[in-house]
């Protein structure tokens, strides 16, 4: 409701905007004759300029206020019903209570055709519940009805239950016979529909993963030249949309220009999907790479709306239940504009075991440097992490995001297994290198070996990277190195997989308190190795924070808590404290408190990279 105005009237022009068929319930049937005597209108004017809220206010009154307030100001209205008792007022039902008019509605529904249709049914909040309850606010806080209200409710309903039978313990329910009209309808629709509970049928039909061909040139690296995640992306994207087994199974969803995220290669070669076609010629059609919409396009491109990009992601990703028929759904996004703005339909996706690939494009609070506050993205593997089975990674070269899409396609679509994934994307450009040898296994747990400081020094230690922040994991290796420190760099595609998968021996072991004693992941990895940890991303701490108690050396989380700015990436990054300097002090200020290196070491690494060390931290800022 809308207590100053109407609701019904919002909900209509919204919809006729749209083209929908609108089927008003306003009025019981008891009002029609009283509106068939309305020969001046003036019961309709009343109808109309009478605010939701003056109405709620109606349904708890007697009739005589109804009389007095409703029908009283106006002697034309008052002689209208002159005829009825105040308990005929009082009973004059709004018109989503009449099971006549609301039978004729969804009759109306029914045979309209050419365009859906909504329904706008007026109610009364707690009706046939009592007057504790009927209309009144305080629905929510009271859990108990009582004697009265409950006889009352018998009473209303017509219930053929006696009040010796009220007063029992246990309120009795109504059945009305087996062989009831009722019961015999209710069990014929049950049948009809499957099952007396609602149920998940799923007939499972699985995927073959595509072969190396679709993967090849992401595992290989870009032979020197500077490319994006982003970029790599969309390469595996066209390769699986031509692949003979799952290419027409694939779908594309953009809910912004493609071009941002460099698909416009797709415009081409799968079309953009329009029902009618495309009956006008694009502004760009001189351009190889124009604008191409199609009645068979394979490209959802949905305009500047993420909930319904998340309504196409969802059918999509359920078809494999709804329709028997397995679909794989790519959503690419800014990713400050996914969970942030539709984190409700998220949940809502895994919660109905859809499967499928949601791709934050732009990523990093640091990397799509110039726009601030409104698209720098700092926390979206967090917040995703919320969500029981969705699968979080960050990845920083082409080779992690083939390795993590071909198994996400193994365990959703050959497998059969109920999660979705969410991997980060950057549009940031720099080589990509081969994958390491027998790195794969380690990328889908989360952590892998990515490269071993290149010679012996005094002291070592160990650096996290993911996403971006790996280039300044790489240049902070050399770095170190001149100060006599060897730093291992390890790549963390995932905290969220190392840290469930360390709560799920954490538990294992709690519950076998005699053994056998498990090891996580990440402490097999890690427990013979010298500290302490420098963790960097383009996230704020928290994110890997997240092992951070699971981690056997000390952890030194570097991140960019606090909103976006508008810089270049090198000033963003230092004011932040996520660029190679900061990593380098952060390294020794950590071996200087485990007294491996003087403390005149660090103040002189300081001083000689020029890193800012008074004033509030970047997050205050």
């Amino acid at each position: 409701m809308r207590g100053n105005s109407k609701i019904v009237q919002e909900l209509e022009s919204l919809y006729r905007g749209a083209g929908w068929n609108v089927v008003k319930v306003i009025w019981a049937r008891e009002w029609d004759p009283l509106l068939a005597r309305d020969v001046d209108g003036v019961l309709v004017d009343k109808m109309n300029s009478t605010n939701d809220g003056q109405f709620q206010k109606f349904s708890t009154e007697t009739g005589a206020y109804i009389r007095e307030n409703f029908f009283g100001p106006d002697p034309r209205l008052r002689k209208l019903v002159q005829h009825l008792s105040d308990d005929d007022l009082r009973h004059l039902r709004r018109g989503g209570h009449d099971y006549r008019k609301v039978y004729s509605a969804f009759r109306l529904a029914v045979e309209q055709k050419g365009a859906p249709t909504v329904i706008l049914a007026h109610t009364v909040k707690g009706w046939t519940l009592g007057s504790l309850f009927e209309g009144r606010n305080a629905t929510h806080q009271i859990k108990k009805i009582g004697d009265t209200e409950m006889k009352a409710f018998r009473d209303k309903l017509q219930l053929p239950i006696s009040d010796k039978q009220l007063d029992q313990d246990i309120v009795p329910y109504y059945h009305p016979g087996a062989k009831s009209d009722e019961i015999e309808y209710l069990m014929g629709r049950r049948l009809a529909l499957g099952g007396m509970l609602p149920k998940r049928v799923v007939r499972n039909r699985p995927l073959p993963t595509p072969g190396d061909a679709v993967w090849a040139d992401s595992m290989t690296g870009s032979g020197g030249r500077a490319v994006s995640t982003t970029a790599a992306f969309g390469a595996i994207l066209r390769n699986l949309l031509r692949d003979p087994e799952v290419g027409r199974r694939v779908v594309p969803i953009i809910p912004d220009e493609a071009r941002t995220f460099g698909m416009d290669a797709l415009f081409r070669e799968v079309k953009i999907y329009a029902p009618f076609g495309q009956r006008y010629e694009p502004v760009d059609a001189s351009m190889v790479l124009s604008y191409q919409e199609a009645r068979d396009g394979q490209l959802l491109e949905e305009g500047i709306t993420e909930a319904g990009a998340m309504g196409s992601f969802t059918a999509a990703g359920t078809a494999y239940a709804t329709h028997a028929e397995a679909m794989i759904p790519f959503y690419i996004y800014y990713s400050m504009f996914g969970y942030q703005r539709v984190g409700d339909l998220v949940w809502a996706f895994g919660d109905a075991r859809g499967r499928g690939f949601m791709l934050g494009g732009t990523a990093g609070r640091t990397t799509l440097n110039g726009e601030g506050l409104q698209h720098q993205d700092g926390h979206s593997p967090l917040l995703f992490s919320a969500v029981p089975n969705c699968q979080v990674y960050d990845a920083a070269y082409a080779f992690e995001v083939a390795v993590i899409i071909r198994e996400g396609m193994r365990r959703m679509f050959e497998r059969g297994e109920d999660v979705f994934y969410y991997l980060t994307l950057y549009n940031e450009n720099y080589a990509m290198p081969p994958m390491p040898e027998g790195a794969e296994d380690g990328i889908l747990r989360g952590l892998y070996l990515f490269q071993r400081a290149p010679e012996e020094r005094p002291h070592r230690l160990q650096l996290f990277a993911s996403g971006t922040a790996m280039q300044a994991a790489v240049e902070a290796q050399a770095m170190l190195a001149e100060h006599d420190v060897a730093a291992d760099i390890w790549g963390v595609t995932s905290y969220l997989a190392l840290r469930n998968d360390a709560l799920a021996v954490e538990r294992w072991n709690r519950l076998h308190p005699e053994g056998p004693h498990h090891t996580s992941y990440l402490q097999e990895q890690l427990e013979q190795l010298p500290g302490p940890v420098i963790a960097v991303s383009d996230y704020q701490k928290t994110v890997a924070e997240q092992v951070a108690r699971f981690v056997p050396q000390r952890f030194v989380p570097l991140g960019t808590d606090g909103y976006g700015r508008s810089d270049t990436r090198a000033a963003l990054r230092s004011h932040f404290e996520i660029d190679a300097p900061s990593i380098v002090i952060a390294a020794l200020d950590a071996l200087a408190d485990e007294e491996r290196v003087p403390r005149h070491v660090v103040t002189a690494a300081l001083e000689e990279y020029g890193v800012r060390t008074e004033g509030a931290e970047p997050r205050l800022l």
